[in-house]
């Protein structure tokens, strides 16, 4: 899959007017109105179309950034980390209105027929949900079974062309200005922009002809994500008489970790030793994302000191490579000591004397 920015011919920093601007050059020269049955422009122009729609929002934008075309699409079908956006023809030209200024204005180019018929199809409502995710199901990845509620078409009701527009969801109106007959196109007040309107219906089904349905949708949420990753299922959001579906936004968030503190890849935890542990050294066994691991502290750590483990952080989205876990030590001083070990500790300290060089400077 090419790269969005190498489709567009930007580089990675280009502004929201220069993506604007390229992507409506290239709109131009190979929309499929000036270039009738030829496959390989609808290619060249379905892909600007997509590079557009992700580097031009900023959430999307930033997801490609991070992840590549693993993170834009995340979702499609199976609930996987597809890469990229898929875009019908309507999807691309419902965003003409924002790079052309407005359907009137394209269609000057084009002789506005496809332009009308773009108007009357208008795509269902999203739908946005949050999965909270332990670490440990973050660390391997997980299946997950949802149940959501959407609207959806009743088969129960048949749909007619709207007698006010003749099914194109737009209105011509025709006024008498100084400059001459001005002719305006608006929404269609009957239909609002569907196109469509709905006949007899039963008493269940609301007036824009949807009912409601709960599903339960099985996802597969790859290891890796993060807290403010989401999800996209394509047409699993609600539907529209006169359009596709929606979509379905699986926003993920974290639980907090009775033990781990996680950041970027690796996770962080710390480890409390005794000062005996800490002066003669000792293994111990350490919780990870993957169960318990030993890790060796070796003889006369400090309080403070780091170790890492490697590989035991999470894993990268659509890469091998994981991150670490770091374990802080802890080293504790006992507050209360018995006969014996304050006799020890006597005898310990006519051994040591005093730490060279007591007073440095502070590290941060």
């Amino acid at each position: 899959m090419r790269d969005y920015y190498d489709i567009l011919g930007v580089d990675r920093n280009a502004s929201a007017d220069e993506l604007k601007k390229t992507y409506r050059k290239i709109a131009l020269k190979y929309h499929p109105d000036k270039n009738p049955d030829d496959k390989e422009a609808e290619k060249t122009f379905k892909e600007a179309a997509e590079a557009y729609s992700v580097l031009s929002d900023s959430k999307k934008k930033a997801q490609y950034d991070q992840f590549g075309h693993a993170g834009v699409g995340m979702g499609q079908g199976g609930g996987g980390f597809s890469g990229g956006v898929h875009m019908s023809m309507d999807d691309i030209f419902s965003q003409f209105g924002d790079v052309f200024g407005g359907d009137d204005i394209f269609s000057s180019f084009f002789g506005g027929g496809r332009a009308g018929r773009r108007s009357s199809s208008r795509r269902g409502n999203d739908i946005r949900i949050r999965i909270k995710l332990d670490y440990e199901d973050i660390a391997t990845g997980i299946d997950k079974k949802i149940k959501i509620k959407r609207s959806i078409v009743s088969p129960l009701i048949k749909l007619t062309d709207c007698p006010t527009c003749n099914g194109n969801g737009q209105v011509s109106q025709v006024s008498n200005t100084i400059l001459g007959q001005m002719r305006t196109q608006s929404l269609c007040p009957h239909c609002q922009g569907n196109g469509k309107v709905v006949g007899n219906r039963p008493s269940n089904v609301s007036p824009d002809g949807l009912i409601q349905k709960d599903e339960t949708i099985k996802i597969k949420i790859p290891a890796g994500v993060e807290e403010g990753n989401y999800m996209t299922l394509d047409g699993k959001g609600n539907e529209s008489i006169s359009g596709s579906a929606g979509d379905l936004l699986v926003m993920f968030e974290e639980n907090d970790h009775k033990y781990f503190i996680r950041n970027g890849d690796d996770v962080l935890i710390e480890a409390h030793i005794s000062f005996s542990q800490a002066a003669l050294g000792d293994t111990l066994e350490i919780p990870t994302l993957n169960g318990v691991a030993k890790l060796k502290i070796p003889s006369g750590i400090q309080s403070g000191q780091i170790l890492r483990m490697k590989g035991k952080g999470f894993s990268r989205i659509r890469k091998s490579r994981k991150g670490d876990q770091l374990v802080k030590i802890q080293v504790e001083t006992p507050k209360k000591l018995s006969s014996n070990v304050k006799k020890i500790m006597k005898e310990l300290s006519n051994v040591d004397g005093k730490v060279q060089d007591q007073f440095q400077k502070m590290k941060f």
